[in-house]
């Protein structure tokens, strides 16, 4: 392979050395030998500003590096975005630690992985041209895989893709993904072996996917599902560079509706799951006249114009009006037919099929052609037409009921949804209203997005400022102050179509335009749509932290519709926290809040053993407490994940340990903000809360709930039983009650706290539990409670800061913010003095 030269390796090494101060920062300044024979790579996981992977890549003398954001995927159909950077010395193939505060890439390195490469070719010329081939030889990472460079419209960014090829070391991402699984530093362990290792049983297991033009022979016979939930799209912002890969069709502005054929029925259903053929009789008489097999039949209702565009408004005013005769139901896929599932079959085949079964349609049933073009001379096309953009779906992909990274739309301009929280007075001739105003959410709240006064016409005003006024409230639901004056609030549960032309750095819409209301999208699962880089989906890694004895059932079923968060993403994040939740969890009883059908729907509380066992959850003594069954612990980390599979979503712990149960050994205060109350209020009142106890000489712990408040945590020596603990935290919450009365409140009840952050006190009874340190809640986003220290208490965005997706950022830190936490316990006699509070006798 060819060298470059010293001088040329400290050529290329200009810019490493030009960003680092060496006299600071414990990276190499330079050095590190050549390995001639057996070239190095190395992954080296990074806490910058965000998590990401820096992949090097040793030629010409030094180390060719990309970072990564989402890390590398055994999926073939993963193409992971890999930003080109400044190359690094072959001694920082070594190199693991702390990057200082205020230096290039601050934050936390560890070596991920390592081992040695083998080229396809001349990798000089592979490196130049943008397309280099090569085989790792890994701890983590094997076989053969490419760095292919994009087309970027930044020059600034050289942005190439890292993708996995196909060999006998794939593994699909719905089974495997090796940054999940695999998420610890291999600096401890030899370099491996460069001799090709044996598949694994899991590697080489493959689905049986059923040949061209045999779908229905080849799929597993099955009953079609009463109920499905539709695949969605998810927006990009450039079409994949493997275009051959992919289908393209028009994207529809109407509303999406799946069809469900019954032996003497059909039935239409929204994307919610709400029954519309009432509403749409003509399209359930054509598809009935067509005398179709059982199944399920996906696809969009519109209103064409006589361009042929589709139109939103035409569509609500022919329901508005109930004229709708002229809908028509342009169908693009076929998960279920026949009585078998036809969900793993390749698109291209269940496309061909239902091509098939529509060929003699009546005129209001169509059929969702593709398009044998250029993506971007099609999106162009459809900017012209007036259409909203395309969807693009991959070929081989499967049908899967969340959002996918398998079907991506490119849109003509920016667009999307909004939650309507209030509306302005209406100025000069307007009548109704002036300007709706707009939110999304995020962590766990509504955030304000600006207002929309466009795009309105005479009618369209008057109903809808008679909707508005059916929906006033006297409740701001955006919390923050909104800047705007003759302001009426409502219940935010409408949902508005918006185009605009851009984000404004403060998060607001730049030159919006009203559309229309939609009726078919819930107001809770609208957040912000940011397009990203078109990569396939997640992935996992050989090796798996699940262990092979877990059975996960429906490991795709969506738990929280606003984000597809599915069933075994929380089992892998399960896996990730267990260790750093067991020094939380150990010896203390649990109780478990059980969704089985998924945020928004009925959960519940599981306090007991049950007649089935979970591994790793055992049954408690039953003399602690003989009045009442075994109370629950989680004895091991395994316990954490038989319990997600299971459907626990939250973890929630006593304020005592089993040795001796009847004595607590600590006093939880949780700060929960009432309605009106901002998030400013609650960190105010958790530095209030922390110096009243420094006063009490008390230590104080502090946590995000992963809710909407903060939990302060005080450990204290085990003395007194659990009345008088509770009692005693009574007389701390009252005292700061009775002496901030404007910020705080002693009583429950939302009446008693609007505007108010409500101290709850309750959580140290006998019984009484809070959701532990690293649990999962269970809302939507499913934000994480996570310990934090106080000089972090001001940076704080919300108590949903961190959540399931975003989690693994925060896992470097773990739980050092409570370092010391077990010998800083204290007795509460010296408090109880200060305070003035007699114990019951």
């Amino acid at each position: 392979m060819p060298r470059g030269t010293p001088a040329t390796r400290q050529a290329s090494l200009s810019r490493y050395i030009a960003k680092r101060d060496f006299s600071i920062t414990p990276e190499p300044a330079d050095g590190g030998l050549v390995h001639a024979d057996a070239p190095r790579f190395v992954i080296q996981k990074h806490w910058a500003r965000r998590l990401h992977y820096d992949f090097r890549l040793e030629l010409d003398g030094a180390m060719k590096s990309w970072a990564i954001p989402k890390g590398p995927s055994f999926d073939s159909h993963d193409k992971r975005m890999a930003v080109h950077v400044e190359d690094h010395p072959i001694a920082y193939n070594d190199f693991e630690g702390q990057i200082p505060e205020k230096q290039y890439g601050a934050g936390k390195v560890i070596i991920w992985d390592k081992g040695t490469w083998t080229p396809a070719g001349d990798p000089l010329e592979g490196y130049r041209k943008g397309n280099l081939k090569f085989t790792l030889h890994g701890h983590k990472l094997h076989g053969a895989w490419v760095l292919v460079r994009m087309k970027s419209r930044d020059p600034k960014q050289d942005a190439w893709l890292l993708i996995k090829e196909k060999d006998e070391f794939v593994r699909p991402a719905a089974e495997f993904s090796v940054t999940d699984e695999m998420p610890d530093s291999v600096k401890g362990l030899a370099m491996p072996s460069t001799l090709k290792r044996k598949p694994t049983p899991e590697s080489t297991r493959r689905e049986r996917i059923p040949g061209p033009g045999t779908p229905l022979k080849t799929a597993r016979r099955k009953a079609s599902p009463p109920s499905l939930k539709p695949q969605l799209a998810t927006l990009v912002d450039q079409a994949p560079t493997d275009a051959d890969q992919w289908l393209y069709e028009v994207k529809y502005d109407g509303y999406r509706i799946l069809a469900r054929v019954e032996p003497k029925r059909v039935r239409l259903i929204t994307r919610n799951g709400h029954d519309w053929t009432s509403k749409l009789p003509h399209l359930a008489r054509a598809l009935a006249s067509m005398h179709l097999q059982p199944g399920w039949l996906d696809g969009e209702i519109v209103m064409l114009n006589e361009r042929g565009a589709t139109s939103f408004q035409a569509l609500q005013n022919a329901f508005d009006s109930e004229h709708t005769d002229d809908i028509a139901y342009f169908l693009f896929d076929l998960p279920w037919y026949d009585g078998r599932d036809l969900t793993s079959v390749p698109l291209e085949q269940r496309r061909a099929l239902l091509k098939s079964i529509l060929r003699d349609a009546p005129p209001a049933i169509r059929f969702s052609d593709s398009f044998d073009a250029a993506p971007g001379t099609l999106v162009a096309s459809a900017c012209k037409l007036g259409l909203e953009g395309i969807i693009g779906k991959r070929r081989d992909s499967h049908y899967v009921s969340r959002r996918s990274p398998d079907w991506i739309k490119l849109k003509c301009g920016q667009r999307q949804e909004f939650v309507v929280g209030g509306w302005t007075d209406p100025k000069g001739r307007r009548t109704g209203l002036g300007s709706l105003l707009l939110g999304v959410h995020a962590a766990g709240r509504l955030v304000y997005a600006g207002k929309v006064g466009s795009g309105f016409n005479d009618a369209s005003l008057a109903q809808l400022s008679a909707q508005l006024k059916k929906l006033a409230t006297a409740k701001n639901p955006f919390g923050a102050r909104v800047p705007e004056s003759g302001v009426h609030w409502v219940k935010p549960t409408l949902v508005a179509e918006v185009t605009f032309s851009q984000w404004t750095s403060d998060g607001h819409l730049r030159h919006p335009v009203f559309h229309a209301l939609r009726t078919d999208k819930p107001a809770r699962a609208i957040v912000r749509e940011d397009p990203v880089a078109p990569l396939g989906p997640d992935v996992e890694e050989p090796q798996s932290l699940i262990p092979s004895t877990l059975r996960v059932s429906h490991p795709d079923r969506v738990v929280d519709i606003s984000t597809g968060i599915t069933k075994i993403e929380i089992i892998r994040y399960y896996a990730l926290v267990g260790t750093l939740m067991m020094e939380h969890l150990q010896d203390r009883p649990v109780s478990l809040v059980k969704a089985p059908q998924g945020i928004g729907k009925p959960a519940f509380f599981q306090k007991h053993a049950e007649s089935y066992h979970m591994e790793g959850v055992e049954s408690l003594d039953r003399k602690l407490d003989p009045e009442h069954p075994p109370y629950l612990e989680i004895a091991t980390p395994l316990g954490l994940l038989s319990a997600a599979q299971m459907n626990v979503i939250e973890f929630h712990t006593w304020n005592g340990v089993k040795s001796t149960l009847q004595k607590p050994d600590r006093m939880v205060f949780d700060l929960d903000p009432g309605a009106g109350a901002s998030w400013g209020a609650v960190q105010e009142g958790a530095e209030l809360m922390r110096g009243f106890l420094t006063e009490l000489q008390l230590p104080a712990y502090l946590k995000t709930s992963g809710g909407k408040g903060l939990h302060v945590v005080t450990p204290i020596r085990r003395e007194f039983d659990w009345d008088t603990v509770k009692d005693f935290s009574q007389a701390i919450v009252q005292h700061m009650a009775t002496t901030l009365p404007k910020l705080f409140v002693a009583k429950s009840g939302p009446k008693n706290r609007v505007g108010k952050v409500f101290i709850d006190y309750l959580r140290n009874g006998f019984g009484a539990t809070t959701a532990s340190a690293w649990s999962a809640r269970a809302r939507p986003g499913l934000g994480i409670s996570v310990p934090v220290a106080w000089n972090e208490l001001g940076k704080l965005q919300g108590s949903a800061q961190w959540s399931l997706r975003n989690a693994q950022n925060r896992l470097a830190v773990g739980n050092k913010p409570w370092a010391g936490y077990r010998e800083a316990a204290k007795s509460l006699q010296p408090a109880m003095k200060a305070l003035a509070f007699k114990a019951a006798k």
